[in-house]
């Protein structure tokens, strides 16, 4: 009898879990502008009638095995919920751009995932004889709560998802930044010297000391830059500098469009922000590219293809701001800044070139 109800269960929930795929494959449809939007404040409500669900689930199984007729009810009631909360989902997508949709359909997915696993678990568990039932269902309750918990934590404006991307990008121009300074360079020979004799320290005790250092710092790459290589570095610090700066302008000249995106019924306001984010993340890219090319010996032609996308990306987000009259003088002499960061490093890159060229000339003059 266990057996059988089981397996009734089990097909029941497969019929459920397929309706709720069906929706979603209609849910990736855009929906159409004329649709009414759905306040993302309702959806947030199913999400709390989604975890109420669950509780009831987890209240179910607690204590001795219900019926296989309480089960199949209240696995009704709760697919019924999570149909509703998908269908007022789509309604909140209406005037979405690709950046909120994606931020937003991975909330709803973790509601559905979560869900999922928790109804799965308490069927195959039905009157089996599984120890670990009364640890994993209470588990996956509280992983149904927490994601529809995160619901109130979505940004719910194309500005607020496009800026939290934007910021993303900020957070790792600051890292790249951060590592670049670090890289220090090579010790002189008097430096060394200086060193080895200072405070006393006989020879075998250094010798000892810079084993040990060497051992703890054998990954530890950049600190042996020449002159040349530093003046690069220090150069290329001052264009990631200015690129973060750029980056945290954009952000606020964007948020201050806010009164746009409320009356944008043609979706180029949208559009205008997606191309905004993309030029940003390209800038972000490209600066770690950057970093990545200062460690010795560093790749001249690799970085100067870099300062040319990311000098045109700049030109993007001017010609974007602009178009958007969103431009502040704050903004443009930051861009301007920029710029002229850009210009000096390509500069120096080329003169760089240019010595190596005369470097290798020399050489060769002499070997013939």
């Amino acid at each position: 009898m266990a057996k059988a109800d089981r397996e009734r269960l089990t097909m029941l929930l497969s019929s459920h879990l397929n309706t709720i795929h069906e929706t979603l494959q209609v849910l990736d449809q855009r929906p159409p502008a004329s649709m009414e939007k759905v306040k993302w404040e309702d959806v947030v409500k199913m999400g709390e009638q989604v975890s109420k669900q669950a509780t009831l689930v987890g209240m179910l199984w607690t204590g001795d095995t219900p019926k296989a007729k309480e089960v199949e009810e209240n696995m009704g009631s709760y697919f019924n919920v999570l149909q509703g909360f998908l269908l007022y989902f789509y309604g909140s997508m209406v005037g979405a751009g690709p950046t909120l949709s994606s931020s937003l359909h991975q909330l709803m997915m973790q509601v559905i995932n979560s869900s999922f696993n928790l109804m799965k678990d308490t069927i195959s568990s039905y009157k089996s004889r599984r120890k670990d039932k009364e640890i994993s269902v209470p588990v996956l309750v509280g992983q149904v709560w927490e994601a529809c918990s995160s619901l109130k934590k979505a940004p719910v404006t194309n500005i607020a998802a496009i800026g939290r991307a934007m910021t993303q990008v900020a957070v790792s121009i600051k890292d790249v930044l951060r590592e670049m300074k670090e890289l220090k360079p090579a010790c002189s020979e008097e430096d060394s010297q200086q060193s080895s004799g200072a405070d006393g320290v006989n020879g075998n005790e250094e010798e000892e000391k810079e084993e040990e250092e060497e051992e703890e710092d054998d990954d530890d790459i950049g600190n042996d830059l020449s002159p040349e290589e530093m003046k690069v570095v220090e150069s290329a610090i001052e264009v990631i500098s200015s690129s973060l700066i750029v980056v945290k302008e954009l952000i606020r000249a964007i948020t201050g469009l806010l009164k746009i995106e409320k009356t944008d019924t043609s979706g180029t306001f949208v559009d205008s922000l997606e191309k905004l984010l993309k030029s940003s993340q390209v800038i972000g890219s490209e600066v770690d590219e950057l970093g990545a090319c200062l460690y010795p010996p560093q790749e001249v032609p690799a970085m100067q293809a870099i300062l040319e996308k990311i000098s045109g990306s700049l030109h993007a987000i001017e010609s974007e701001v602009e178009a958007l009259k969103g431009s502040s003088d704050s903004f443009v002499q930051t861009c301007s800044t920029m710029r002229d960061w850009i210009k000096q490093l390509g500069s120096i890159l080329s003169c760089s070139i240019v010595n190596d060229l005369e470097k290798q000339l020399k050489s060769t003059s002499v070997s013939n």
